[in-house]
């Protein structure tokens, strides 16, 4: 396998993160190129600007290009915010694979494919479409919690799924800004799925975890369960809602409640000191001011506390079959103020922790750039993009051999006729 680019694009409400990678003959990542500019094109997850959105996109793009010296033809891109959707679905069919006797039936891909797509006949609105379908366990017979059921013997074979749903034109706005920047959308990709594809260990996904995504314009929730996602669920509040309180009380600017917001944002009160102070800029010519930190940790921690109790009160209506013994997980920008942690720690009541995206032999280069929050997401991109071009090559591959071996059994049957007929 000859070295290859995969690029992913991560289009946030407040950033638009890039990433170029170099695939090994070995099929190992290493990121050899960053791009990140500011986003003003999106509100809420959602395209509302085409233009400022284009511009921040070709921007963060050409910026990777630069760093990596190679051209990006196409990209594995991100989807998120408050038009995203989760249910679970089953499917339920009988096993029509190869009979070994009257009552024993081998389930074949054929059936796996039957049952997921029954599994997909659900009712969703004409203005929605499918983003993903994601098995999360079958049930062969009387048999439950099957992973795999390949090759196992039965007569009826169920599955349940679950499926993300997007609107739309949430979707070809997003495709339509990557088009015009002048690149092609390899596949949208849910950016929690990617964000925990980056940051979440398996233990973690098997005992129960919540992966939440704290970004700019929205929190994003996607909770596993044995393994594979549950449930996905979006709040409409995030990083931009702290920096608007700032702006308004202290009567600020939201570039400078923004500055402000990062440098001396916090959100657990026993993280300051008594005599920590931050500089407010004034306006209008008036000399900048300073202030006790602890005026801005008033006006931040309530606005956190307040996106926290939301995703308590979800949390507690889900009906969870085991509790969530791996935790919380945050990603995204806002997961970088100080006290974040130990204030989900407080609300949701489960053991929290930061998710940075995690060292691993697919993954190498530029560590100490994207080893933060804030590229959860966008390296997640590049390693689900990754498995998926991986998966396509098996299947290539697996396509290749069956025609070779329907070419050879044309061929036998031909050298039989010819002996028949001539010899």
């Amino acid at each position: 396998m000859s070295n290859q680019i995969i690029a992913s694009l991560d289009i946030g409400s407040t950033y638009v993160r890039v990433i170029i990678c170099e695939r090994d003959a070995d099929g190992s990542l290493k990121i050899i190129g960053l791009g990140e500019r500011q986003s003003t094109g999106l509100r809420k997850g959602v395209v509302v600007n085409i233009e400022a959105t284009v511009r921040a996109i070709s921007a963060a793009i050409e910026d990777a290009e630069m760093m990596s010296g190679l051209e990006v033809v196409d990209c594995w891109t991100g989807i998120g915010g408050n038009h995203i959707n989760g249910i679970n679905s089953r499917g339920v069919v009988g096993v029509s694979g190869k009979k070994r006797d009257a009552r024993e039936r081998e389930i074949g891909q054929e059936d796996i494919d039957r049952v997921i797509e029954a599994a997909k006949a659900v009712v969703i609105p004409t203005d929605r479409q499918i983003l993903e379908v994601i098995p999360q366990n079958y049930k062969v017979d009387d048999q439950k919690g099957i992973r795999n059921p390949m090759d196992m013997i039965g007569v009826r074979l169920e599955s349940e799924v679950h499926i993300i749903t997007c609107t739309v034109t949430g979707a070809q706005n997003l495709i339509k800004c990557v088009n015009r920047a002048g690149f092609r959308v390899n596949e949208l990709i849910l950016q929690t799925l990617a964000a925990g594809r980056a940051a979440l260990t398996t233990e973690e996904m098997e005992l129960g975890v919540m992966l939440l995504d704290l970004g700019g314009g929205t929190t994003d929730a996607l909770v596993y369960i044995d393994g594979t996602p549950y449930s996905t669920y979006t709040i409409a509040a995030g990083g931009t809602q702290v920096t608007s309180d700032i702006s308004i009380i202290k009567n600020i600017s939201m570039e400078n409640a923004e500055k402000i917001k990062i440098d001396a944002g916090c959100c657990w009160d026993s993280l300051l000191d008594d005599d920590d102070t931050v500089i407010v800029p004034g306006v209008g010519g008036r000399p900048p001011m300073s202030i006790p930190r602890s005026q801005i940790l008033a006006i931040i921690k309530p606005r956190m506390e307040e996106i926290f109790k939301l995703v308590k009160q979800h949390l507690d209506t889900l009906n969870l079959p085991r509790p969530l013994g791996g935790g919380v997980v945050l990603t995204g920008g806002t997961a970088q103020l100080a006290g974040v942690v130990e204030l989900a720690n407080s609300i949701l009541k489960l053991p929290s922790r930061l998710g940075s995206p995690m060292p691993t032999y697919e993954l190498g280069g530029l560590a100490e750039d994207y080893r933060n929050p804030s590229y959860a997401t966008v390296v997640g991109l590049a390693l689900e993009g990754l498995k998926r071009t991986n998966m396509d090559d098996s299947e290539r591959k697996s396509e290749l051999r069956q025609g070779d071996k329907k070419s050879g059994a044309i061929i036998d049957k031909l050298k039989s006729w010819l002996k028949e007929e001539f010899f």
